[in-house]
């Protein structure tokens, strides 16, 4: 029929068209077969008449029918081009796609025709399930991606780039952990890739693509795998200078970095968190940024917010290493660590400084002293060659003494009775500890040292909260305490209030008690009283003794307004806190002995001092007459004290300790009515629970030893030059007589015992006096006036040694005195056994 087609022959089974292979373009030649394998023949085709012009053949396609393979020419186009860059080829089934592994041929599928269409998911969901189903293919189907995703980055495709990055994480984000391992080299190689590359969002792309591989949870640690590339080539794309701002940022760096470094923390295991400090500490070290303090504080927040609570302790113990070793830098390094150390201890869990828990005091207390010698000789090196001033050196010291209170109140009160014991024990006493303050310091620099301990010790008391002051104030820590309110430092004695008072006051009544008044009323000040303990009983039978002594000898100095403030704060404090029937009579008598001190012409008082004094007497008892005591008591007590509105303002606490005080015109003269008198007070404690105690008020107060005092083991050193005194009048320098015998008879016993009192009393005031002097003269004159009688002191133990070893009398006649004392005799080794 004209205008019909002829139809083609069928071709043979499993030859292909001759056709297809001349239909390739001209810059595309075929591959060579392998040596010794030849194309079979293909028929002849017979001729084809002419068609008409002008008519088309719409219908060929429809023709020429191959089902079995319906994408031959495609997929031999694609095995050409593996072929052309230089991959290799399984033989003859290289050149055909049907013959192809399977793995390749799903790899294949994958990507479209159109780059822009993204993603088969229909074949990736095929790749997945095989590569699920033989797992032994992973490290194939991996390496055949990462070929892929190279040629396509070398022709600059980067859309079949991004197809083949994203099949691979769906890979690595579907296969189980026991199987991830076979995925992971060539994963990463292709990000390093992809870094390596000059174009940043390929850079985006493989910081993604690495990003969400580390989210991957992995049973075991992989220890073969190194990421040092990777934290290089990240840190360089921080410090991006790319011309396009919109391109170098990539979103808020600060905000960026803030959530890497708290990712990177969250998953640090115990034994990686000094690796992940070091690099903080380097970093602020070399771009000197301790002394700003501001970004230094912010980084290592976010460490202690970031790291597992159980260890914050390794942060301390590195910030604590590393001051240390900046020990001889600058002043402003130093505090800008130790402030630092002073926040993380803040954020830092209860209880978890770690089992070093005094080293960590140690070392603050090491810097407070090192502190002291820069500040005293001007440099902060041994060579003298960098200075440093005082201000610098006290800011050092004032943020050293803050961050050691931080660190005690995140211990328990157990722990911080052992911290407070251990300062005190660092605190230097010249004379007696003089190794423990520097030998280049001297005693300006032990003085130096002995506040700043004081202060420190007042941080860790200020927060120190314990229901048993047994616990809280034992022996060992209040007997050196309360030593150093005899120092004629006042800074230091006031620092020695202010910590017996912090760590009495249980109930913070302290702070309502201020300013002084000498006539408020208890009621309105709303203070917080509950009954006395039977441990706090237990205490003030042991050492109020104790406490009232050295009250009374703190009040023989001539002090500033704030001492006899933080006396009556003290006074008041032991009131409110361990007040019963005993104590408050004892409180009272010691109020009347401050009195008498104030009008004694025997102590060298100023004016100013004997009328703080009068109006500490004052305020004392106003309060104590508020706390139980009958109402006759506070009767009299406010009947003085209008007497003294009326005639003298400069005896009571508002007019005298202010910042103005009112100073009488002439001599200090107080008159009868003006005082309190002991027996006044007397009849207004009778018939009253207080009347069993109030005999004690008709007894003058003298400052005495406790039971707990004589009969301690280790004995002051006051004690014992008192004893050595005690000795010396016991030797003179006349030379020793014979004894004298003497009749003893009834009378002799009988005047002897008639006559005693008067002795006793003599030599009890002899010994209060020697204690007396001894507790308030300085330390040099009491050595030096112990030290002029040693030589009398050997003198008579020549003479006792003399007649205890004296030779045998010699028939011949006395013997030669020897020129050597024979216990100075130096003997032969053989007579000695």
């Amino acid at each position: 029929m004209p205008g019909t087609l002829p139809r083609f022959p069928s071709m043979p089974r499993g030859v292909t068209m001759p056709a297809l292979v001349s239909s390739l373009p001209r810059s595309i030649n075929p591959p060579s077969l392998p040596r010794g394998i030849t194309m079979p023949s293909l028929p002849t085709l017979p001729s084809f008449p002419s068609i008409p012009r002008g008519l088309t053949i719409p219908s060929l396609p429809r023709v020429i029918v191959m089902p079995t393979v319906p994408e031959a020419p495609r997929r031999l186009l694609q095995d050409c081009c593996s072929v052309f860059d230089h991959q290799t080829s399984g033989g003859l089934c290289g050149c055909c796609w049907a013959l192809r592994p399977r793995y390749k041929r799903l790899v294949d599928n994958i990507f479209p025709e159109n780059p822009e269409d993204g993603l088969v998911k229909a074949n990736m969901e095929k790749l997945t399930f095989f590569a699920l189903s033989a797992p032994e293919k992973l490290d194939r189907i991996a390496a055949y991606l990462s070929e892929r995703l190279t040629r396509e980055l070398n022709r600059h495709r980067y859309g079949y780039v991004c197809i083949a990055m994203e099949a691979m994480e769906q890979l690595l984000l579907a296969c189980h952990c026991q199987s991830i391992n076979l995925l992971v080299e060539s994963f990463l190689s292709t990000l390093r890739q992809l870094l390596e590359a000059d174009r940043p969002h390929l850079h985006i792309l493989a910081t993604s693509s690495f990003v969400k591989f580390a989210n991957i949870e992995e049973d075991t640690p992989s220890y073969h795998r190194s990421y040092d590339f990777f934290v290089s080539r990240f840190s360089q794309m921080c410090h991006s200078d790319h011309e396009d701002p919109e391109t170098q940022i990539s979103g808020s760096p600060a905000e960026q970095t803030e959530v890497c470094f708290r990712e990177l923390l969250g998953r640090a295991a115990y034994g990686h968190i000094n690796n992940a400090i070091k690099p903080v500490l380097m970093h602020l070290d070399s771009h000197g940024l301790w002394e700003g303090r501001g970004f230094a504080v912010r980084c290592f927040q976010i460490i202690m917010f970031s790291i597992q609570s159980q260890h914050s302790h390794l942060v301390i113990q590195q910030l604590l290493g590393h001051l240390d070793a900046n020990s001889r830098s600058s002043a402003s390094v130093r505090a800008g660590i130790v402030e630092v150390l002073s926040e993380a201890a803040v954020i830092e869990a209860t209880g978890s400084v770690g089992p070093t828990v005094l080293e960590v005091f140690n070392t603050l207390l090491r810097q407070l002293r090192q502190s002291v010698d820069y500040q005293l000789t001007g440099y902060y090196d041994n060579a003298g060659k960098y200075k440093t001033t005082s201000s610098q050196e006290k800011t050092l010291q004032d943020a050293v003494i803050k961050t050691i209170g931080s660190f005690a109140n995140t211990l328990p009160v157990y722990q911080r009775s052992e911290v407070m014991l251990f300062i005190m024990g660092k605190i230097p006493v010249p004379g007696i500890y003089p190794a423990l303050g520097s030998p280049n310091a001297g005693f300006e620099g032990s003085r130096m040292i002995q506040v700043m301990l004081l202060k420190s010790l007042l941080q860790v008391s200020e927060r120190y909260e314990s229901s048993n002051l047994l616990s809280a104030l034992p022996s060992s820590f209040l007997e050196p305490l309360l030593s150093f309110t005899l120092m004629e430092d006042p800074e230091i004695r006031l620092l020695v209030l202010s910590i017996l008072t912090s760590l009495i006051d249980r109930r913070h009544n302290a702070k309502k008690l201020l300013p002084l008044s000498g006539t408020f009323d208890v009621s309105e000040l709303d203070l917080k009283e509950d009954r006395c303990s039977r441990q706090d009983n237990l205490f003030m039978r042991k050492h109020a003794q104790r406490l009232y002594r050295h009250v009374y000898l703190a009040c023989k100095e001539d002090s500033e307004r704030r001492h006899y403030q933080a006396l009556f704060v003290l006074l008041a404090v032991l009131s409110v806190e361990l007040v019963n029937e005993e104590v408050l009579v004892d409180l009272i008598q010691l109020v009347l002995a401050l009195q008498e001190l104030a009008l004694s012409n025997q102590m060298s008082l100023s004016v100013f001092s004997r009328c703080s004094l009068h109006a500490l007497c004052a305020a004392s008892l106003n309060l104590l007459s508020q706390l139980g005591p009958p109402p006759l008591l506070h009767q009299y007590v406010a009947q003085v004290i209008e007497s003294r509105h009326k005639e003298a303002l400069y005896l009571l606490p508002e007019h005298i300790l202010c910042d103005e005080p009112r100073l009488p015109e002439d001599e200090l003269k107080v008159e009868e009515a003006l005082m309190f008198n002991q027996s006044e007070m007397c009849k207004a404690l009778a018939g009253s629970s207080y009347s069993t105690h109030s005999d004690r008020l008709n007894i003058p107060y003298t400052p005495q030893l406790s039971d707990e005092d004589r009969l301690s083991r280790r004995k002051s050193i006051v004690d014992t030059v008192s004893l050595q005194m005690d000795s010396d009048f016991q030797f003179s320098s006349d030379p020793p007589q014979k004894p004298q015998t003497e009749q003893i008879t009834f009378e002799t016993l009988k005047n002897t015992i008639e006559d005693r009192g008067p002795v006793e009393e003599e030599e009890r005031r002899r010994r209060m006096q020697v204690m007396e002097r001894f507790q308030t003269a300085p330390f040099e004159e009491i050595a030096a006036h112990c030290g002029s009688r040693i030589s009398l002191l050997y003198s008579k133990l020549d003479q006792v040694f003399d007649l205890i070893i004296r030779p045998p009398p010699s028939p011949s006649g006395p013997s030669p005195r020897r020129s050597t004392p024979l216990y100075e005799m130096t003997f032969p080794d053989l007579c000695v056994y």
